[in-house]
């Protein structure tokens, strides 16, 4: 709970993903190079679609922590730049399907 700030002055498309986010319940309101949280929302299970490496472990640690099923489409993104994430996870009580 409680509200968040954070500020993006690098990538300008590092927020491509919050629309992923807000489809499964996440209060997010972008302004400009700030992403304006409120926490506390629960969030649901969606299909959602990767746009990079860290909007694609952001989606999966949402779908994780979701309820109902979350199905991860571009899936290349985090094969290059996390080694074996799912087993990971799957090791640390997560329920993954490859």
């Amino acid at each position: 709970s409680g509200k968040s700030i954070v500020k993006e002055d690098i990538f300008e498309n590092r927020f491509m993903h919050v629309g992923e986010l807000i489809r499964m319940g996440a209060k997010i309101k972008i302004d400009g190079s700030q992403a304006l949280i409120d926490g506390g929302a629960s969030l649901s299970g969606a299909d959602v679609k990767i746009t990079d490496l860290r909007a694609g472990a952001a989606l999966v640690l949402a779908g994780l922590v979701a309820s109902g099923y979350t199905t991860v489409y571009g899936l290349k993104h985090l094969k290059r730049g996390y080694d074996n994430l799912a087993g990971k996870l799957i090791s640390l009580g997560a329920k993954i399907v490859e």
